[in-house]
C-alpha cells in the first residue's frame, strides 16, 4: 500500500512555522497563550488573504485523511485549527476566545490550557469526520477547540462569569455564568443538528469539542471543580477571622515575582477575602512561578516552596 503525502507549499510551511513559533515563544517568554493563539490565527489569516488556495487546501483537514492511504496528512488536524475562511469567521471565533480564554487560562495555567485546547480541537474535527468519513471538503477553524475550552471551563468553574456573545434571537454581548453560556450554545448547536439546517458550519465539530472539553476537564481538573462545588458560604463577618487564622507571608512570595502577570496574581491573592478562592489563586501562582536562579518550576508543600536543585527555598 502506497502512502500518499500531500507536500505543503512554501507558504504553508511559513504558516506552520508561525503556528508552532508563537506557541514556543509564548512558553519561553511566559506570554499568555490566549494572546499568542489569537496572534497566530490572525497572521495565518493574513497569509490566506494572498494565498487562499494553498492555505485552505493544504492546511485544512479532510475526513478522507483518516484512511490508511492518506494517514501522513493527519498533521492537518493541528494546522486546520489556525485556518479561517473569511473575516466574519475569524473575528467571531477570536472575539469569543479572547474573553473566555484569558479567564480560563488564568484559572488552570498555560500547560493544561494548551493541552485542552489542542486535544478538544482535534476531537471536534474527528467527530465531524466520523460522520462525514468520505468527505474531501477541508475542515477549518478554531471553533472545535473554543467549544472545548468552553466545556472544560463550565465543568471546572461553572459559577465564573465572563463576557460572551449569546445567541438568543439575535447575537448580543452580556455578562453570564459559564455554565449558562455553555447550555445556551449546546442547545443552539443541537437544535441546528436535529433540524438538519444546511450551512457551511461543521456543527458536529462544535458538539464534539464541547463534549471532549467536559471529559478532559473531568480528568485533568477534577480537584479544582470539587473545590469550587464544595466551597461553603462564608458570611462577611467571617472574613477578618479567615485572614487572621490563615495569613500568608507575602514578603516571601514577592521574591518569586518576575513579571507583571505574576505580580497581578499575587495582588489578587492579597486582596481576596474568601479563603477557598484565595487558595485556588495561590495554587495557580505557585504553578506559574519558577526558581529565581535556574528558572525551573518550583515544588511546594506544607507552606514551603523550594527548587529541586537546591537553589532556592522559602516558606509563606
Amino acid at each position: 500500500m502506497d502512502l500518499v503525502f500531500l507536500e505543503p507549499s512554501w507558504i504553508s510551511l511559513v504558516a506552520i512555522a508561525i503556528m508552532i513559533g508563537t506557541l514556543v515563544v509564548a512558553f519561553l517568554k511566559k506570554i499568555t497563550l490566549t494572546y499568542s493563539l489569537i496572534i497566530a490565527n490572525f497572521f495565518v489569516f493574513l497569509l490566506s488573504l494572498f494565498f487562499r488556495t494553498e492555505i485552505i487546501n493544504e492546511l485544512g483537514f479532510r475526513p478522507i485523511y483518516l484512511s490508511l492511504e492518506m494517514f501522513p496528512n493527519l498533521y492537518t488536524l493541528f494546522t486546520s485549527m489556525f485556518v479561517h475562511s473569511d473575516f466574519l469567521h475569524i473575528l467571531g471565533n477570536m472575539f469569543v476566545f479572547f474573553f473566555m480564554g484569558i479567564a480560563f487560562e488564568q484559572r488552570i495555567g498555560p500547560k493544561k490550557f494548551i493541552l485542552i485546547y489542542l486535544i478538544t480541537g482535534i476531537c471536534g474535527a474527528l467527530t465531524h469526520s466520523l460522520l462525514n468519513i468520505d468527505s474531501a471538503v477541508p475542515l477549518i477553524g478554531a471553533s472545535g477547540a473554543i467549544f472545548g475550552i468552553l466545556g472544560a471551563f463550565a465543568y471546572a468553574y461553572p459559577r465564573d462569569e465572563i463576557m460572551m456573545p449569546v445567541p438568543i434571537g439575535i447575537m448580543f454581548i452580556m455578562r453570564i455564568k459559564v455554565i449558562y453560556a455553555t447550555i445556551l450554545f449546546a442547545v443552539f448547536e443541537t437544535v441546528i443538528v436535529m433540524f438538519s439546517v444546511q450551512d457551511s458550519t461543521a456543527h458536529f465539530a462544535h458538539l464534539g469539542g464541547l463534549a471532549s472539553g467536559v471529559i478532559l476537564a473531568a480528568i485533568l481538573l477534577r480537584h479544582r471543580a470539587e473545590k469550587q462545588t464544595q466551597t461553603p458560604s462564608i458570611r462577611p463577618l467571617d472574613y477578618m477571622q479567615i485572614k487572621k487564622d490563615d495569613s500568608i507571608n507575602f514578603s516571601h512570595l514577592t521574591k518569586l515575582v518576575k513579571n507583571a502577570e505574576e505580580k497581578k496574581i499575587l495582588q489578587r491573592i492579597e486582596k481576596e477575602d474568601v479563603l477557598q478562592v484565595r487558595d485556588i489563586w495561590l495554587e495557580h501562582f505557585l504553578e506559574k512561578v519558577t526558581c529565581p536562579v535556574c528558572n525551573k518550576p518550583l515544588t511546594h508543600l506544607d507552606r514551603k516552596v523550594w527548587c529541586e536543585q537546591n537553589h532556592f527555598q522559602t516558606d509563606y
